[in-house]
Order: C-alpha cells, then sequence, then structure tokens
C-alpha cells in the first residue's frame, strides 16, 4: 500500500522522493523526507522513512481505536494508543504504564528496528509540527520531562538523532542523556557488535561482485571496507585531497561518525589496493569526469568516487550495486558487517603476533584509537567472543583426549580380566595439592 521511488533525474522536483499510498503520492512522508534531508543524511532519512512505512500501513489496515481505525493526523492521545498497540501485537514488545510515559520491554521475539522506530515516528511528528501539518503536540514526547534541569543535562547532545549506548563507542560518555523526553522508552535494550569470524567473508563478497559484473569503483569500495574497518559513507565520501594529506601511499584522512565533517581519523589499505585505486582514477573515473583529468590534475576537493554522469558518487548509488550483488548470490549481508568482521580479524592478529599480555593490551589500544571508539568498554564484547574460542579450544582438547582415553581404556579391558581403578586414598589426603583436597571434599 505504501511505498516510496526516488525522483527520476531527468524529472525537475523539489521533491528527491516520492511516497505513494494506492500508486498516489502520499504528501506526509513525502514532505518528511524532503524535511529531514539537511538535519539528517539521506541514509538515516531513508531508514525512518523505512521503519515508518509498516506503521502506516498497519494504520489503515487494523488500528482500532473505540471501533475506528486511527488516522495520522488524529490527537496525540489516540496515536499513542496505536502505537502502544503497534507495539505489543505486531513488535512482540511488553508495554507498562509509568506515570506520564510507558516503559517499553523488549522480548526474544522482537525486532531490532524498535529503536529506530520510535525514533522515525517522533521525527515524523516533530516534522509534521513544524510544517504545520499536525496541530496537536507530538504524541512521541513526554510533556512532564521537558525541565528547565532537563535542558541543562541535555546540553551538547546531537539534535533529531537517536542517542547510541555507551558500549557502542560512537558518543562521549559524559554527553549521554540521564533523562529522555520519549513517551516510549525502552529499558531493556542492550547493544552488542555482531561477531563476524568468517575469515573467507571478504572473498566471497568480491566473487559476488565479480558475478554481478561490479565495475572498479565498486570492488575499489568493497575492498576498502574489508581492509580499513570504516563505514561505507566514509569511503564513498573521499575526496583527492583526504588522500594528498597523509604522507603515507596507503592513507586516506575522513571523517567519523558525530565528527561534523571534520577529518580527525585515518584509513589504511594494502598496496594492491591503492594500484587499484588509481587504475580506477585514470582510467573509469578519469571517463566519467567532464575535464578527463587524471589524478596530478584534479583539485583537492574533487571526489574520488564519481558516478556515471561525472557527479559525486552517493551511499544510495553505491548500495544499489551492493544489494544487488548480495541478492543474486543468496547473501545476507548489510555492509557494517564488514566493520565488525575487521575488529574481530585484527583482535584475532593481536593475540597470535603478540608476546605478552603488556604487548596485547599496547596493539588493543591502539585498534581503539584507530577506530575511533569513545567508549573503550566496546572491545569488551569482542574480547567475551575470543575468550569463549578459547574455552571451546581447550575444551577440545579435553573431549580428544578423553576419546583417547577410551580407546586405551577398551584396549586394557580387552586384554585384562579386571582392570584396575587407581584411587585416592583418603587416609592420604594431607599429601594432596590444597585445592584438589577442597575440591574433593566438595565432591563428598
Amino acid at each position: 500500500m505504501y511505498w516510496y521511488e526516488y525522483c527520476p533525474k531527468h524529472v525537475e522536483s523539489k521533491y528527491q522522493l516520492l511516497v505513494f499510498k494506492d500508486n498516489k503520492p502520499f504528501l506526509p512522508l513525502t514532505d518528511y523526507y524532503q524535511d529531514c534531508l539537511g538535519r539528517i543524511d539521506k541514509s538515516s532519512a531513508t531508514s525512518y522513512l523505512k521503519c515508518l512505512l509498516p506503521f502506516f500501513k498497519w494504520l489503515e489496515e487494523e488500528s482500532n481505536y473505540q471501533g475506528n481505525r486511527v488516522q495520522w493526523n488524529e490527537s496525540e492521545g489516540k496515536i499513542r494508543v496505536a502505537v502502544e498497540d503497534y507495539l505489543q501485537h505486531k513488535m512482540s514488545c511488553k508495554v507498562r504504564d509509568k506515570d506520564s510515559f510507558r516503559f517499553v520491554n523488549l522480548t526474544n521475539k522482537s525486532p531490532t528496528t524498535i529503536s529506530r522506530f520510535l525514533s522515525a515516528l517522533k521525527s515524523f511528528y516533530k516534522s509534521m509540527i513544524r510544517l504545520k501539518y499536525y496541530p496537536h503536540h507530538n504524541p512521541l514526547i513526554d510533556g512532564q520531562a521537558i525541565l528547565h534541569s532537563y535542558k541543562e543535562e541535555v546540553r551538547g547532545v546531537r539534535e533529531d538523532k537517536p542517542r547510541m549506548p555507551s558500549v557502542a563507542g560512537t558518543e562521549d560518555p559524559a554527553t549521554h542523556r540521564r533523562l529522555t523526553d520519549s513517551y516510549f522508552k525502552i529499558i531493556n535494550e542492550e547493544w552488542q557488535p555482531q561477531i563476524i569470524d568468517d575469515m573467507n567473508l571478504p572473498y566471497q563478497v568480491y566473487q559476488a561482485g565479480k558475478r554481478v559484473n561490479w565495475s572498479q569503483r565498486e570492488m575499489i569500495i568493497a575492498r576498502m571496507l574489508f581492509e580499513t574497518g570504516a563505514r561505507a559513507s566514509e569511503i564513498i565520501e573521499l575526496t583527492v585531497g583526504d588522500y594528498r594529506q597523509r604522507k603515507n601511499h596507503q592513507e586516506v584522512s575522513t571523517f567519523n561518525k558525530g565528527s561534523h565533517g571534520r577529518k580527525i581519523k585515518f584509513l589504511r589499505f594494502s598496496k594492491d589496493t591503492v594500484k587499484r585505486l588509481f587504475n580506477y582514477i585514470d582510467t573509469e573515473r578519469k571517463s566519467y569526469d567532464e575535464n578527463h583529468l587524471e589524478f596530478d590534475q584534479l583539485p583537492d576537493d574533487a571526489p574520488i568516487f564519481l558516478s556515471a554522469n561525472g557527479t559525486a558518487f552517493t551511499y544510495h548509488a553505491w548500495y544499489y550495486h551492493w544489494k544487488r550483488a548480495m541478492i543474486v548470490n543468496e547473501l545476507s549481508l548489510n555492509p557494517h558487517k564488514a566493520r565488525h568482521w575487521f575488529v574481530t580479524s585484527r583482535l584475532r592478529e593481536i593475540y597470535n603476533v603478540s608476546k605478552s599480555e603488556a604487548e596485547i593490551q599496547q596493539r588493543k589500544n591502539e585498534l581503539i584509537k584507530y577506530m575511533k571508539w569513545k567508549n573503550p568498554d566496546t572491545m569488551n564484547v569482542y574480547e567475551h567472543h575470543f575468550d569463549e574460542a578459547k574455552h571451546r579450544e581447550a575444551h577440545e582438547h579435553m573431549l580428544e583426549q578423553m576419546a583417547q582415553g577410551e580407546q586405551e581404556y577398551t584396549k586394557q579391558r580387552k586384554s585384562s580380566r579386571k582392570p584396575r581403578l587407581a584411587v585416592i586414598e583418603t587416609t592420604n589426603i594431607e599429601l594432596i595439592d590444597e585445592d584438589l583436597q577442597e575440591l574433593l571434599e566438595g565432591l563428598e
């Protein structure tokens, strides 16, 4: 019922994207997306929109308030009832009353997009109020929470963007909101980085790209994703000056999430990728450039990656190629997982090459600085994976010894009528190690 399309390049329109309802333009969501641009990045605006479309469909088909369907522009009370029903019945959440707001508990059946959905809906009504489409108060905001002291506490927090948990390492813990103005407050959400432990993952992606005829541009971006641990946007938006700024020919400067475009970190990639990059710039990119300039002729502000129209390549244009390769090759892989793969691989290498605990800690600190994690605790979740891996390795060794012992016991039993059982006599208990003695006493 609800869907969207980007405006064709040959059509002049004030809208970059149109949302349709029953094949007719639906202006509230269309204007919402347009209002988001410039306030948040395009990828976030699109992500928010995708979260809202199922909700609007649900409002039309399943919502119920006193026997009637709920419209998006009704009073905040009706909208809150509808959202609460949606969270409980469509997103498998448990919602309970608390003073002037609601607590939301996630269950093991709840999708991972609930926080994003609530942020998107809150953002939607902010836009509708700003555009004078919605005459009521924002139903996703708890009016009682807006106090002078609250304003002091949230000073410096990013506007119109949801806060990531501290373990995500994307924000300074000192700026975390102790209070929230959200009417629906998620109280048991726990962010966990994904552990991607398949060493062959990059090569699977490269082969998937080859099968759908990725250009040099798509292949280089994919290689940089796995080799640098960067976010896709941090690579796609690189300029020629970002490369020239670094002394090392295998490095570029780039922005970081939350740095507001400031180039505060660097990325490092392989010599092979450097060769591929320069070959792309002087061939494929040159053919797209309206002036057909080579690397040495390009100005510092020139984007490294260009579209076929000669304009700066965008995340959305790139994601089309990525998604197509994943679908055709039946791979379920979000590009952000390349970042998790990078961290997991770097940690494995740290443990393999380090000769002491001090060296391990030093290398981990270097990785934290490279990733620009503002909360070092982010590393703990990855390390837990390696603790489990060590346990599996030790446990597997024990199981192998048990299997070997079973074989030896079987052979012994066949060759002897009465196998001898080795028993520690309790009369000699004083000769046993203290820890073992405590264990034996606990087994009695």
